[in-house]
């Protein structure tokens, strides 16, 4: 009897040493958006290579919308920096194995991703052939995080 009072008085203390209440805290969720750094331009007639320190012509993407916002900062006219700041109507198309970008309704060029969050554009690869004058765009990956 002593055995079977002292087993239900364990039970008793185990259950009422229990909490429903939940401990665990759930961070809310993020938002994390990528925008898209230009950091070189090389190529075109005149064998332009120019360089932008991150933050001066950035790209951001709106996947859910189909367009681009661009912030370009550059104020170095000599320099070829793409696209004037605005937001602009894109597009992705694949054809030959590669992928092309087109903005405002006009192809701009192939375009890849690479591992290391490097996005190269390249004016000289089009869907219909190739060219000799057009530029290669670098731009470097940069994230912002919204909580």
């Amino acid at each position: 009897m002593k055995k079977y009072f002292a087993t239900i008085i364990f039970s008793l203390l185990l259950l009422t040493a229990c909490s429903v209440k939940n401990d665990i805290n759930i961070p809310e969720p993020q938002t994390v958006i990528a925008h898209w750094n230009l950091v070189r331009t090389t190529g075109g007639l005149a064998g332009v290579d120019d360089s932008f320190p991150l933050e001066t012509v950035v790209w951001t993407f709106n996947e859910v919308d189909f367009e681009i916002e661009i912030e370009n900062n550059n104020t170095d006219d000599t320099k070829q920096d793409a696209l004037d700041s605005g937001t602009y109507a894109y597009s992705v198309t694949e054809a030959n194995g590669d992928t092309f970008l087109s903005i405002d309704g006009v192809e701009f060029g192939s375009f890849t991703i690479s591992s290391a969050a490097v996005l190269t554009i390249d004016q000289n690869n089009l869907s219909d052939g190739s060219g000799a004058d057009g530029f290669i765009y670098t731009f470097e990956r940069t994230l912002e995080i919204i909580e």
